[in-house]
């Protein structure tokens, strides 16, 4: 029976208009909040991180997407509004969905852009107390989004490598080039 009227519904589902089919899945779907956060790294390998003032630990620049806007412009966007750094986006950014908060996150690699000076990366936004450079091998304590997008960017950073090999190889062959 349940079977039977699943297949009527979608059947039905099938004859509305693309606008209300839209309607129906925004309507009975799960909402999430889209942002997008820098690992802003400077010639050396240290990272910027701040500290927001209502959080104990530190983080990444970034924040949420603005309606319609792509999220490299946001991501651009947030760190220039919170630490007044241009910067630019390396490679292709890590995506986390964290279910609980529903919360997607589109995490980029960033250098400053050249031509400016990564030591005037200073507190733009109230939220922001502190920003800070600090060498790989001494990051202080992340907050646990922060943790997540940094493997997710270094799971995703391991996975393009993997494949320029195999396009370099052919598939499942871990030969030296020629």
């Amino acid at each position: 029976m349940i079977r039977r009227l699943h297949l009527w519904l979608l059947h039905v589902f099938r004859r509305l208009p693309r606008p209300a089919r839209r309607q129906v899945v925004r309507t009975l779907a799960p909402s999430f909040t889209v942002g997008a956060i820098c690992f802003i790294e400077r010639d050396g390998g240290d990272l910027l991180l701040v500290r927001l003032a209502y959080r104990d630990h530190w983080g990444v620049p970034g924040g949420l997407l603005r309606r319609g806007e792509d999220a490299a412009d946001g991501a651009r966007r947030e760190v220039f509004e919170e630490v007044g750094l241009a910067v630019d986006l390396l490679g292709e950014p890590a995506v986390v969905v964290d279910p609980d908060p529903r919360r997607v996150d589109v995490v980029y690699r960033a250098r400053p852009v050249p031509g400016t000076d990564p030591d005037g990366a200073r507190p733009c936004s109230p939220e922001i107390v502190e920003v800070r450079w600090f060498p790989r091998d001494q990051l202080p304590e992340l907050q646990h989004e922060s943790v997540g997008a940094l493997l997710a960017l270094e799971r995703a950073s391991i996975r393009q490598v993997r494949a320029e090999a195999e396009d370099w190889h052919g598939p499942g062959d871990r030969s030296p080039g020629p």
